[in-house]
């Protein structure tokens, strides 16, 4: 062994042998036990900083982020009459999307894509509700284009909205001068709807009918929820034109079915039609209330990342089902007063033939298809897959789900397809996915919970709020349902589009 190195024979352990250390270093010839420490310190820092830059590549990414910070970057070259005409036509393409019923996602996406195919690359867009903001930042050094609308009115207008959105794509693949496009933007909005007004409430009456049907009502109650159903959306277009508030307009249309259940209920006492059921009068008329509401777009927009938007829409859904109850109650209480005896259906889905029952459902589809302005094959496809999702829950039934999983699985299965079909068809998602899932809403537990509360207010109150939470769950169950469906979809045509591309 040589001599400049030390020993390391022999034992190692100084408790085993306590001089030990001191004869190691004392075989370190011309180097001291502080150079030997100094040494080993650098050496285990060496190895430290070694560890740590090994780690640090492992751990930090070498490429930038994925996904950015959207700032300025450079002009686009866009002289300020263009960009402001630019903007200006974003923004009303924007307001007419939103108030004909077009999901946030929806708005965002192609009034930035209109923008871009027109130059503009820093321009925002954001959605709160009802209100829609666009701004176009020009630069440090130019001033920045900001316009705000407010949208003061929404409706289902499924034909408008289907010309916008192919107005929107037309205009994406061939720009033209932004004044000939604001022009044709124009006479989209201005069109006149493919049916009158009669036509919307006859509609509305067959729903009626058709959801009367669903729940296994005679030939009476279903043409007296026609008659109720119809009557209805007149009485709430005269309020609407009046200036009532939604609410206010929403309570007095409830009102109606349940005055008409009452006469029902008054004639049974004399002994008169005592095979009729009231009550389904009333059930087929919530289902038209409720026919409408944004509940799946607020669940949408939610599950898409627009929480304010989201929350409005569930406000106003919130305050309009407030209205309703607050109708139907109203005249049950003076009833109640009044002495009539009034009574719950006590048949369930299963005791309806299922052939009435797809019937039904399909006819339930079409006819909101048509309340809201759709045509040709659009109702044609709102029809089949309303029948369609109504098949599924049956199934599901069959194999014992509950109603509250058994619509959302329903939901879904329709939801799935929709968004496939109606691509290929070029007909809107949202148009078939809102009249699919109507026939699922669960108007008969909504008027059971409202029934218990009213006339047994004591013993009944928990049972009435134990159904109507029941009915908030089957609800939920159904947004839920069907905005997945629509998104594994999406997703899917995503898919396929990157590995065409």
């Amino acid at each position: 062994m040589s001599a400049d190195r030390p020993d390391f024979s022999g034992p190692r352990d100084s408790a085993a042998d306590p001089g030990q250390k001191w004869r190691w270093r004392r075989s370190l010839p011309g180097r001291s036990a502080r150079a030997l420490t100094e040494e080993l310190t650098a050496t285990a820092r060496h190895t430290g900083k070694e560890i740590v830059a090994q780690t640090s590549r492992a751990v930090r990414p070498t490429e930038p982020p994925t996904a950015p910070i959207s700032v300025w970057t450079s002009p686009d070259g866009i002289d300020r009459a263009t960009g402001q005409a630019v903007v200006d036509l974003t923004l009303r393409v924007g307001v007419a999307l939103l108030a004909t019923g077009a999901p946030a996602q929806e708005v965002v996406s192609r009034t930035l894509r209109l923008a871009r195919a027109y130059g503009l690359r820093s321009i925002h867009v954001d959605i709160t509700f009802s209100s829609l903001t666009v701004s176009y930042h020009r630069g440090p050094q130019a001033d920045p284009m900001t316009v705000m609308r407010v949208v003061r009115a929404r409706s289902q207008d499924f034909t408008r909205y289907q010309r916008l959105r192919d107005l929107i794509d037309d205009l994406i693949a061939h720009p033209v001068d932004p004044a000939q496009a604001r022009i044709r933007l124009d006479g989209v909005i201005h069109s006149h709807h493919p049916y009158r007004y009669w036509i919307v409430h006859l509609a509305l009456g067959v729903l009626g009918a058709a959801a009367a049907a669903l729940l296994g009502a005679g030939p009476l109650v279903i043409a007296i929820a026609f008659a109720a159903s119809a009557a209805i959306s007149a009485l709430q277009h005269a309020c609407s034109r009046a200036g009532f508030a939604p609410f206010f307009t929403q309570a007095v249309g409830a009102a109606v079915p349940t005055l008409a259940a009452v006469g029902l209920a008054w004639l049974q006492r004399d002994a008169v039609l005592l095979a009729v059921s009231p009550s389904l009068v009333v059930a087929a008329g919530i289902v038209v209330l409720l026919a409408g509401l944004s509940f799946v777009g607020a669940a949408q927009d939610a599950i898409e990342g627009f929480y304010v938007t989201a929350g409005g829409r569930l406000t106003e859904v919130f305050v309009l089902t407030v209205g309703m109850v607050v109708g139907i109650t109203g005249v049950l209480a003076v009833a109640h007063r009044l002495g009539v005896p009034l009574t719950i259906s006590s048949r369930t889905i299963g005791e309806v033939n299922p052939v009435v029952q797809v019937a039904a459902a399909l006819i339930l589809s079409a006819a909101f298809a048509v309340s809201s302005y759709a045509v040709g094959r659009a109702v044609l496809l709102c029809g089949l897959a309303g029948g369609a999702g109504w098949v599924f829950l049956l199934v599901m039934n069959e194999l014992g789900a509950g109603r509250a999983s058994a619509s959302a699985v329903a939901a879904m299965l329709v939801g799935f397809p929709a968004q496939l079909v109606a691509r290929r068809v070029r007909i809107p998602a949202l148009v078939v996915t809102t009249a699919a899932i109507l026939p699922l809403v669960p108007g008969r537990t909504v008027y059971q919970g409202i029934f218990h509360i009213v006339t047994n207010p004591e013993s009944g109150l928990a049972e009435g709020l134990a159904t109507l939470f029941e009915a908030a769950g089957v609800g939920i169950g159904i947004a839920a349902g069907v905005t997945m469906g629509t998104s594994l979809a999406r997703m899917l045509l995503m898919r396929r589009a990157r590995q065409t591309s």
